[in-house]
């Protein structure tokens, strides 16, 4: 057969990122919406021998929405999980639970066909290397602060929590990320970040801002004020259900993928090299306290960054080295 753009994308998520082993089994999880993503993962799956099997549930409402019981019982049956979904499945108990069952996990939401093949056609062991190195900073650093020349300036208290690395090699057992992928990131402690974070790259469930900035004002953990244009307008109506736990201050990441760009799909967005990213929601899955149906995740561009007072990027700048 002859492989196009996607299949070797395909191909790329199987042997290199998730390097699938003969006797494994894998699943695909994926919707209606996604479907020329999950056959394709299925597809080349069989091709290179793999036991597999395709699933196609309905597309959820919301990131961080549970599938339905009869997928999470499934996704504890299997070796290597790929779920390429409209809503993100990364921060829900069957997502979490196959992990500690030993799974390795990829989740792919809001999977684009441009994004898988621009994505996944990276030096996944350039990223990994640059990702590790930051996770390890995040594991020593007691607080965080991310200023920017739109407005940004917000401190967050990291102590006691760890860093994550979201490499893009998903090689031991219970090991998860997206894919695409590249980032580093963090639960801050809740109740004790503070200041105000300006999103003006993308917003989850919003897209690119085009329009104003969002500005986010940040007091005791929680955003408690959102401001700007139709974004955020549409920002707040999309949180207005889900009651205090939304605005929790959830993640602090940082972007290590320098093959994609900001094209309003956060799976690709949230990766960039020279931006951050900072969530409001969920983050039970990444060592945090609250548990919530929704994870939404703001992308800051040219961030000032310091851990402890020392300058570790300056406007999107890495100054790792």
């Amino acid at each position: 057969m002859r492989l196009t753009k996607l299949d070797k994308a395909a191909e790329i998520a199987l042997t290199v990122c998730m390097a699938v082993k003969k006797k494994e089994k894998v699943l695909i999880v994926t919707d209606e919406n996604k479907r020329e993503i999950g056959e394709a993962l299925y597809r080349n799956s069989l091709r290179l021998g793999f036991e597999s099997l395709y699933v196609e549930m309905k597309s959820g409402k919301m990131h961080g929405e549970e599938p339905p019981a009869y997928i999470a019982d499934l996704m504890l049956k299997f070796d290597v999980i790929l779920l390429p979904t409209t809503k993100s499945l990364t921060h829900t108990d069957a997502r979490r639970n196959a992990s500690e069952n030993g799974a390795r996990v990829a989740t792919f939401p809001g999977i684009t066909k441009d994004v898988m093949i621009r994505g996944l056609n990276a030096d996944y062991n350039k990223i990994a290397k640059l990702t590790l190195k930051l996770k390890k900073m995040l594991d020593k650093a007691k607080e965080i602060r991310v200023t920017s020349q739109a407005g940004t300036d917000i401190s967050f208290v990291v102590e006691s929590r760890s860093g994550l690395p979201s490499k893009g090699l998903f090689h031991k057992k219970g090991e998860s990320g997206n894919l695409p992928t590249g980032e580093a990131f963090i639960a801050p402690v809740e109740g004790k970040s503070s200041g105000v974070f300006v999103v003006d790259g993308s917003m989850s469930g919003v897209g690119v801002i085009e329009d104003k900035p969002i500005k986010i004002k940040v007091e005791k953990g929680l955003a408690t004020e959102i401001t700007g244009g139709k974004e955020a307008r549409k920002l707040k109506k999309i949180i207005e259900p889900y009651g205090k736990k939304a605005r929790n201050i959830a993640e602090f990441g940082i972007g290590t993928n320098d093959s994609v760009k900001l094209s309003g799909n956060l799976l690709e967005d949230e990766k960039v090299l020279g931006t951050i990213h900072i969530a409001i929601g969920d983050n039970k899955s990444m060592g945090g306290k609250v548990n919530a149906p929704i994870h939404l995740d703001g992308v800051v561009k040219k961030p000032t960054v310091y851990f402890d007072g020392k300058t570790i990027m300056k406007n999107g700048k890495l100054l790792t080295d």
